[in-house]
């Protein structure tokens, strides 16, 4: 396969509640490289499909809002139609609904150029669910992060009660393991580590002891001092 990439990429590829986000964030910043949330892409457009009661099953029309979602990322904002849906676009039923759309081969397609494009000088770092294996196959470095559905859920109740949200652990639970079977054995795109990848297990792990791991790989690669 020919290289597809202008600059060095990273990619961090995991399902959610592993940690992919704050690392990716980390790398950002210690490599200088442009950042891509994937994962918010596909949240934005399952917004948009909640915002116009898009039928999830009706695959024109999720395909046609692909090709011209109006989403912007600006510092740490997501901007939709200019918007701020930065914290609309992580509840659980816009998370459900991602989930669901991006199991879509036709959406997958539709948005893979645009999450290609992302890749500029000096480089990129990639969090997502597919960005190692089909998103950007020649990366320089692959990492896959995973951990157990229940660590995860602890995880995500915390985060909620720090927001004042209350939460049912064992629905959450329920939530992730469902998202998981779906993700993982989609027909197009399914959540799995690259052939080339660095599998890392953050279920025992803090997330300094995850970031000195990464880092260091990210250090035998040459891609920091």
């Amino acid at each position: 396969m020919a290289s597809i990439n202008t600059c060095p990429v990273i990619t961090v590829d995991g399902p959610s509640g592993v940690g992919k986000g704050t690392l990716s964030q980390y790398l950002t910043c210690k490599t200088q490289f442009h950042l891509l949330d994937s994962g918010a892409i596909y949240r934005a457009l399952a917004y948009g499909a909640v915002k116009q009661n898009l039928d999830v099953q009706d695959v024109p029309a999720l395909v046609a809002l692909a090709e011209s979602l109006p989403v912007e990322f600006v510092a740490t904002s997501i901007l939709f139609d200019g918007e701020d849906v930065t914290s609309s676009v992580r509840t659980e039923e816009v998370a459900a609904v991602a989930s669901k759309v991006a199991a879509i081969p036709e959406v997958r397609v539709a948005l893979l150029e645009r999450q290609q494009a992302f890749a500029k000088s000096p480089g990129l770092v990639a969090d997502g669910r597919d960005m190692g294996t089909v998103v950007f196959p020649d990366a320089e470095v692959k990492l896959f992060l995973t951990a157990s559905a229940e660590i995860r859920a602890e995880r995500r109740v915390k985060q909620l009660k720090n927001q004042g949200v209350s939460a049912n652990i064992g629905q959450i639970i329920q939530d992730i393991k469902e998202r998981d079977e779906r993700d993982s054995n989609r027909s197009t795109s399914p959540l799995k580590p690259a052939d080339d990848a660095v599998v890392i297990d953050t279920s025992d792990l803090n997330i300094e002891q995850v970031c000195q791991r990464a880092e260091q790989i990210l250090r035998d690669k040459r891609l920091l001092p």
